[in-house]
């Protein structure tokens, strides 16, 4: 059997003709660092508010429809589940804002030595776990 890498080596260059370049090591090489991680979680938290956003607009939609619906969706939203994902929802929004606030000194120019770098990826997931234990602290408190 062939070896399946054989045939990805294959390209072609700009006039056409046939030229055999390298395979770019991938995962099994690299191992994961703090900040291919962070970037990696900054991109899941990010699809995870666009599926949050989804979520919020069929509760907005429920309860604007009838009392019924929004019941439902309550009830949904009240289990266990529901409680675990708007936890997860709110530590993806904070995550999410926190790297960005990173990412905005990053563009300033501040913060760029290495040591930096990995002091602030900390830093921001620190911050954004406290945050989010912050604010479920005091929407416990209040309900």
């Amino acid at each position: 059997m062939q070896d399946v890498r054989e045939a990805l080596m294959q390209g072609r260059n700009s006039t056409g003709g046939t030229v055999r370049r390298p395979l770019s090591p991938h995962l099994q090489v690299y191992r994961p660092q703090i900040t291919s991680t962070l970037s990696i979680l900054h991109r899941i938290t990010g699809v995870a508010l666009s599926a949050g956003a989804v979520l919020l607009s069929l509760w907005l939609a429920a309860a604007a429809t009838s009392s019924g619906a929004f019941s439902v969706a309550q009830a949904i939203v009240g289990s266990i589940l529901g409680m675990i994902v708007l936890f997860g929802f709110t530590f993806a929004l904070f995550y999410h804002f926190c790297n960005g606030i990173r990412h905005l000194l990053w563009d300033a120019g501040v913060g760029l030595e290495l040591p930096s770098v990995h002091r602030s990826g900390v830093a921001v997931v620190v911050a954004a776990g406290g945050l989010t234990v912050l604010v479920w602290l005091v929407g416990l408190v209040l309900l």
